[in-house]
């Protein structure tokens, strides 16, 4: 549906630099880049979020995060939360919590609709997981990894879904990974493959992409 609020491209006089402000907004009257004077170019336009996925499988899908250090990085992951639905965030060791004012700044309001709960010691807090009935996967590397594209997976998160029984994805500090005593109480290990020199992708986007395949992506398996 598009928003209520409406949008118009301003253009430097000067270096051509085109870029959006709020319609009616005192803003953008100096060209960011040069300082030049702007001027309206074209039509006052809203934005468009994407629509609602009737009859999405209900997959029950957690995420815990163990010791995520940035707060932008953990931020973007509370957005990601809200938009596939994962039903809670576990917030490990020195995660940051919304109670950080700046946490806000990437997670735009997500933080007040995803539930969430801290949790000193990750490691235990997988073990309680456990204990609840929960099925840990680990997003990480190693020789136990294998790809989330695999057919096999699909076919055990698709097991999860029918049993009632939720994913709770594993992710860990940005330069270290997930614990190890974390990774060996886990169910699953599982990975994102990679084609370029890097060996992953930063933490929030690895969450996103996991939780939408396993939520969206397995149609027809």
């Amino acid at each position: 549906m598009p928003s209520d609020t409406h949008y118009r491209a301003r253009r430097c006089t000067s270096c051509d630099l085109r870029f959006p402000v709020t319609d009616g907004s005192t803003l953008g009257r100096s060209c960011p880049a040069c300082g030049a004077r702007t001027e309206e170019a074209d039509e006052a336009y809203p934005t468009h979020g994407a629509p609602a996925a009737p009859g999405a499988e209900r997959l029950g899908l957690e995420a815990l995060l163990d010791n995520i250090r940035s707060l932008r990085n953990v931020g973007s992951m509370f957005r990601t939360a809200d938009g596939v639905g994962i039903g809670h965030l576990y917030l490990g060791g020195i995660t940051p919590t919304p109670a950080h004012p700046k946490l806000a700044k990437t997670s735009l309001g997500a933080e007040k609709s995803v539930p969430w709960s801290r949790h000193p010691d990750a490691c235990a807090a997988v073990a309680d997981l456990r204990e609840q009935g929960r099925s840990l996967w680990a997003l990480e590397g190693g020789p136990r990894s294998v790809s989330i594209f695999d057919p096999e997976v699909a076919r055990a998160a698709s097991e999860n879904s029918a049993e009632g029984r939720a994913i709770v994805l594993v992710l860990g500090h940005e330069v270290s990974g997930v614990d190890p005593r974390i990774v060996d109480q886990c169910e699953r290990v599982v990975h994102l493959p990679m084609m370029g020199h890097k060996d992953s992708l930063n933490v929030s986007v690895t969450l996103g992409v996991a939780a939408y395949w396993l939520r969206f992506g397995r149609v027809g398996e």
